[in-house]
């Protein structure tokens, strides 16, 4: 790796972390999570404002980030590749969120002035049914066969849609422990669901 010499010192660091990582260091992962988890989650949760999807955008932007730790190239500094991984990440989960509205608009009261009323439209087509069937059916086949603690947090949190609190107290594990295994498990996920893509 060629480095950028107007890096500073952390930013050295971060690619000497990187570095490391690559060789199979677990430990420089942990350093680097460490060292931006905050900050990135306070990024992510003035764009977002709920803790909850903050986390969980959170945990996917070091996922995919980690996952595609070998591309990175130092043109610039890791911070600054990361945030923009967490930024584009958290960008397609805004659009996805966002429902989109049929607009009516009733034409003339006794001012002649016109109305506009939004209403959601949930419909999705035979198309888009058929996907998100196959898409959940392949997840579902993926989850059996991960190991039952991490399936037991993923099941909590996405299909019984609980807090983190409140997995924390069904399951009596520290709210630490309930974040770092559900990092775990979705990197975990993400990681198999890569290679099941690149055999398809």
């Amino acid at each position: 790796m060629e480095v950028n010499s107007n890096f500073s010192p952390r930013a050295q660091e971060d690619l000497d972390l990187v570095k490391f990582a690559l060789g199979g260091d677990q430990k420089a992962y942990a350093k680097l999570m460490n060292r931006y988890k905050d900050s990135i989650f306070f990024l992510l949760l003035k764009m977002v404002h709920n803790e909850d999807d903050a986390n969980d955008l959170t945990i996917e932007a070091f996922g995919k980030a980690f996952s595609n730790l070998a591309k990175y190239t130092p043109d610039f500094a890791f911070s600054t590749w990361l945030y923009k991984i967490a930024l584009n990440n958290c960008i397609d989960f805004i659009r996805k969120k966002r429902i989109e509205t049929l607009s009516i608009f009733e034409q003339g009261d006794d001012k002649g002035e016109s109305h506009r009323f939004d209403v959601q439209s949930t419909a999705l087509d035979p198309e888009e049914r058929y996907i998100r069937k196959q898409r959940n059916k392949i997840i579902k086949e993926i989850i059996d066969k991960i190991n039952p603690k991490y399936r037991l947090l993923i099941q909590l949190r996405y299909y019984e849609e609980l807090s983190y609190e409140e997995i924390a107290k069904k399951t009596s594990l520290p709210l630490g422990t309930v974040k770092a295994q559900l990092f775990r498990a979705k990197n975990l996920l993400f990681q198999i669901i890569s290679v099941k893509k690149e055999r398809i």
